[in-house]
């Protein structure tokens, strides 16, 4: 997951003979994107079961785990470690943006907060790949890698706070109206199952498969890109970096080969299982 993130501090490299390597992201944001994409495969994993639970594979899975039950355990468990992930993110934006006031959190060049820039780009970016115009300069972030970042804050709200009206609804009751739980059921659903055809689908195509990321963007596994791939696709962060002559601070190691194949079978096997809950998912829901 993008993060609202300032360069890292300088380290001392040795940089291999095929060129320069820079960080991107942190430890910790990798840490969290690893989170968050694991425990959404669990909530996908589980949530289609329970939405689609008179299909053929819907009810063979719930019979190899022990029953619907035991998948909405699962499903509950997901939820509980992708809100606690979600609040240590957002801690540490606002300890950050207002007790650290670090520069370029909530505004600018850095930030994930959309701005002026981003509606141009998407506009150049659509006139582009209709060869009406010549291909926008981006950035840190791009406009979709801003929205993908704040669907997460959507999706927290939305089908969060539905999910858990559900599972503590004795308490909600006491100040909600019945009707209002009925709705949370269904928003829910729908809201869960809309995230999950835009992951497995526009996230998984704008992440890896582009041109320039095909066949997998290894940069939020290995947290390090090549200078060519920094130039190519964020040629004004690269520029501004030079000009400000703070490039040579964001210097960093080359992965290890062991890391990289790893991170590889990782990504792909996440690829395969998003890919194929989208097939179930769609299958099912024609049907």
């Amino acid at each position: 997951m993008p993060e609202l993130e300032q360069a890292p501090a300088a380290t001392e490299v040795q940089t291999p003979a095929t060129g320069r390597w820079f960080n991107r992201f942190t430890r910790e944001q990798r840490y969290l994107h690893a989170v968050l994409f694991s425990t959404f495969l669990g909530l996908a994993g589980t949530g289609l079961p329970l939405r689609f639970s008179e299909s053929i594979w819907a009810r063979g899975l719930a019979g190899a785990v022990g029953g619907f039950g035991a998948i909405l355990f699962f499903h509950k468990f997901c939820a509980l470690v992708l809100t606690i992930a979600f609040l240590i993110h957002v801690k540490e934006i606002f300890t950050r943006g207002l007790f650290r006031r670090e520069k370029g959190i909530f505004w600018g060049a850095t930030s994930m907060v959309a701005n002026w820039k981003d509606a141009k780009d998407m506009f150049n970016h659509m006139r582009w790949m209709l060869g009406l115009g010549p291909k926008p300069q981006f950035e840190r972030y791009a406009y979709w890698e801003k929205f993908d970042y704040w669907a997460v804050f959507w999706g927290m709200i939305v089908i969060g706070f539905s999910g858990y009206a559900m599972w503590f609804a004795p308490f909600f009751a006491r100040f909600l109206p019945g009707w209002a739980l009925n709705a949370a059921l269904v928003i829910h659903s729908e809201e869960g199952l809309l995230a999950i055809l835009f992951i497995f689908s526009i996230h998984f195509v704008n992440t890896h498969l582009r041109p320039d990321s095909f066949p997998m963007d290894m940069v939020i596994f290995t947290g390090v890109e090549s200078e060519e791939e920094f130039r190519l696709k964020r040629p004004q962060e690269y520029a501004r970096m030079v000009r400000e002559g703070k490039l040579e601070q964001r210097l960093g190691v080359a992965p290890a080969t062991w890391f990289v194949n790893g991170s590889r079978i990782v990504g792909f096997t996440a690829i395969f299982i998003g890919l194929t809950l989208l097939v179930l998912t769609l299958t099912a829901y024609f049907r």
